[in-house]
């Protein structure tokens, strides 16, 4: 039986219908989140076998309330605290997981969540899981945040906002770590797009900003993007820190991350650290392309171009398949008006980079 044919086919009309395609390693690659190209770094992948092989056994086996947590999720957490300025860390298994843990966690009865509309889709779920008091205020706009905060009578004011914002590409406002001081509110800082991507150290806007850490800065970063792994991580003070641990239910709940995976993920940290001013020289070089050829400034590497029309989108993206080249063909749901997404990942040739941007400006 057929219970949700007809959602299916208004999908269908609407040009809003979605399937998954296996991925056609021939093609060039603007489409994925790998920003630095490390999924395709063989040699990390060949070292953190080695290291795995010398260790007693294969997989996490439990939650890290109970028996999961292993040193070498331990290794992983004190470096990350160490090269981003943060008290103490807890690796997850993922960004969507985090944010649910964050929220969800976080936000009790009688405070308020303060989300800036363009925040994550796991983040605005979060909000709905529960009696969650929860203000969308308009993006990136910083004046309406510090009326609301000003405003607001809540007993702990919790504020979440993006590093680099997923799909338009923007990096959030340098003055809402001023204004959340000034205020004494939670912030939460999503760097899934920004961490490996801008900062002196590739850290991310906490770095890029020069942010000094304090009591009421959360970080929360992934590990499926520039770090061409798979996780989570959540970066605070001890004291956010220990009361995740006994309140996060994906943190309890869920057998902690691979070891695989968070092994792969600190080698592709010290590759990043060490590696530092190359990385940043070709990220800049994808930049300078997209100003030239398709004359947009881009902070990241996230590069976000309006079509406005779903068959429109998907003809440039059906288009651009043909000439061997993968980018995103984003529609609603995701954002208000459908857009191509392409990622100017380090994994892909900067020539690569200039003819698909060629192309893609003679068919806009």
């Amino acid at each position: 039986m057929n219970f949700y044919d007809k959602e299916l086919k208004a999908l269908k009309r609407s040009g809003r219908y979605r399937t998954r395609e296996v991925v056609d390693n021939r093609l060039h690659d603007f489409a994925s989140n790998d920003y630095l190209g490390l999924s395709h770094h063989k040699e990390l992948h060949t070292l953190t076998c080695k290291q795995l092989a010398e260790y007693p056994l294969n997989s996490s086996k439990a939650s890290l309330l109970v028996n999961g947590y292993h040193q070498i999720h331990k290794d992983f957490e004190d470096a990350l605290c160490e090269v981003n300025g943060f008290e103490a860390g807890i690796v997850l298994g993922s960004g969507f997981n985090a944010n649910i843990a964050l929220v969800e966690s976080l936000v009790r009865r009688g405070d308020t969540l303060f989300m800036d509309e363009l925040y994550h889709a796991s983040g605005v779920l979060a909000s709905q899981l529960h009696a969650i008091d929860v203000v969308f205020f308009k993006h990136n706009d910083m004046q309406e945040l510090q009326n609301l905060l000003q405003n607001s009578n809540a007993k702990r004011k919790i504020v979440a906002v993006e590093g680099i914002y997923s799909m338009d590409g923007d990096l959030c406002d340098k003055e809402v770590f001023d204004i959340c001081d000034k205020e004494e509110a939670i912030l939460i800082v999503d760097e899934a797009h920004s961490g490996g991507v801008v900062g002196e150290k590739l850290m991310g806007v906490f770095d890029y900003y020069d942010i000094a850490i304090k009591e009421n800065y959360i970080k929360m970063g992934t590990l499926g993007k520039a770090y061409g792994s798979f996780g989570a991580f959540i970066l605070s003070s001890g004291h956010i820190s220990e009361y995740l641990l006994n309140r996060a239910k994906p943190i309890i709940y869920a057998t902690s991350l691979s070891l695989y995976d968070t092994l792969l993920a600190h080698n592709a940290l010290n590759y990043i650290l060490k590696n530092n001013e190359v990385l940043k020289k070709e990220i800049t070089l994808r930049q300078t392309i997209i100003l030239e050829e398709l004359g947009l400034h881009v902070t990241g590497l996230i590069v976000s171009v309006p079509i406005g029309n779903n068959k429109k989108v998907i003809e440039i993206k059906n288009k651009l398949l043909t000439c061997n080249y993968s980018v995103g063909a984003i529609r609603q749901p995701t954002v208000a008006s459908p857009i191509i997404r392409l990622i100017a990942r380090l994994g892909e040739s900067s020539e690569s980079l200039r003819d698909v941007c060629k192309k893609l400006a003679g068919m806009l």
